[in-house]
């Protein structure tokens, strides 16, 4: 399965030795570095930055068939904590490094790595994009992420991921650095940076799924040589494939000549896409683009609509029943996707239990019926979207009232977004964080008038 390395031309320079390297030339650099590895790729694709969607990507350079092997890189290839020339000190003193993220030690790997000239993995550190130039919500002024994103949930996310961030750097990181003073600076190894490695991580590394049988500690994330410049769509025609010895990225339908090569990050909406990422896909290219409602909002909702405080003082009780059954949580959301309603039994139940009426309530607690909603498996059978319109009229209203506080809290309503994006001349003139965020708030609000119709 030995694969000649490709350039970016289409020359076979695999079997040929090294071919000369212009230090000037990234590109080069990299393809001669991973054949030193033993990195192989397919001679009918290249990297590129000609004809992708995004900086670099990989095209196609002939007809690929289905299953057909791209590329392949050796365990030994990946930088991880694992691989780090540091690991035996990270694994010394793993206990002191666990944190919520479960990061940590690849990104103290990374900061040793990407600083050090010596680094065996330079090539790589030469593709990467410019850190400077990390554009991810997190790197947007406060007053811009809330004037752009405001009801999308993500300046939400990225307060927390901040507050995180800090924590975990002068309460982790920091410590180890003083303890390894012969391989860590605090003055350069700056929160800041740590902060973009942060961002970096989020985007372009790759985890292992996990095999469900087996209870274990949660896998690390790793960096992975090729695979990342492979760009994002969610109806994408490659998959990186996971063995002992190597990870293999394979086509998943055929390619034709000329055509981009894309991985997908997984199945993820706009919201998701730029919060880790940086880009959205332009309406209506994401398949799984989705909603949120949250969850605190359809108890405001409901205690809005209750008649007497006799019945707000019971929808207060049943909401505390529904947490206690783990249905609801304070910073819990109802997923709804384009097609298909994601968080179905925690929607159904929680809708059902809220517009109980006293008498129903009582029965439903006295009997403990919630154990029976407690205990039923999860279906695999997803609900439709469509099949919200046929919901008791009660819950159409509950769920209705939702809707129309999710909408409120947008700094822009549906008309004004389809507007602007309507508008080809005024849509060209927004910045790419005024478009990508545009993109987000409109399929949100998309999918939410749709509901709107539907719980009429």
């Amino acid at each position: 399965d030995a694969l000649p390395i490709s350039s970016e031309d289409g020359e076979d320079v695999g079997s040929q030795g090294l071919v000369s390297v212009d230090i000037s030339n990234p590109l080069a650099e990299f393809l001669n570095w991973c054949k030193e590895m033993g990195l192989k790729m397919n001679p009918k694709v290249c990297i590129s930055k000609e004809g992708t969607v995004s900086d670099y990507g990989m095209i196609a350079h002939g007809n690929l068939s289905t299953g057909e092997l791209l590329f392949l890189v050796p365990r030994s290839t990946v930088l991880s904590q694992y691989t780090t020339s540091i690991s035996s000190v990270l694994q010394k003193e793993k206990a002191s490094l666990n944190s919520d993220s479960g990061w940590v030690p690849l990104l103290l790997s990374l900061l040793y790595e990407y600083t050090n000239s010596a680094s065996r993995w330079r090539p790589y550190f030469a593709l990467w994009p410019d850190l400077e130039g990390l554009d991810h919500p997190m790197f947007w002024p406060e007053e811009e992420r809330k004037r752009l994103l405001q009801g999308t949930g993500i300046p939400e996310v990225v307060k927390k991921d901040l507050d995180n961030v800090e924590v975990e750097y002068f309460s982790i990181v920091v410590p180890f650095m003083r303890k390894h003073p012969d391989l860590f600076q605090p003055e350069r190894h700056t929160a800041e940076l740590y902060k973009k490695l942060v961002a970096f991580v989020m985007a372009y590394s790759f985890q292992e799924p996990e095999e469900e049988e087996l209870i274990k500690e949660p896998i690390p994330p790793m960096m992975v040589p090729v695979a990342d410049t492979l760009n994002h769509v969610a109806e994408h025609n490659a998959r990186l494939e996971f063995s002992k010895n190597y990870l293999r990225m394979v086509t998943t339908r055929k390619i034709s000549k000329g055509e981009e090569i894309f991985n997908t990050y997984g199945q993820m909406a706009n919201w998701q896409l730029l919060h880790m990422y940086g880009f959205a896909e332009p309406y209506p290219s994401n398949i799984n683009d989705a909603a949120d409602i949250q969850m605190e909002t359809m108890r405001i909702a409901a205690i809005q609509g209750a008649a007497n405080p006799v019945e707000s003082t019971r929808i207060e009780e049943m909401w505390d029943l529904l947490c206690r059954m783990d249905m609801v949580g304070q910073e819990g959301a109802f997923v709804i996707g384009r097609q298909e309603v994601l968080t179905m039994e925690e929607l159904t139940v929680t809708l059902k239990v809220m517009c109980f009426s006293a008498e129903e309530y009582k029965d439903y607690k006295d009997n403990r019926c919630w154990e029976e909603d407690m205990s039923c498996e999860e279906t695999t059978n997803a609900m439709t979207v469509e099949a919200i319109s046929k919901f008791k009229e009660s819950w159409k209203r509950l769920l209705r009232a939702s809707i129309q506080l999710t909408l409120q809290a947008f700094s822009s309503d549906l008309v004004t977004d389809d507007k602007l994006i309507s508008d080809l001349q005024a849509y060209a003139k927004l910045s790419s964080r005024e478009r990508h965020a545009l993109q987000v708030r409109y399929g949100q609000k998309k999918i939410l008038h749709h509901l709107l119709e539907l719980t009429c």
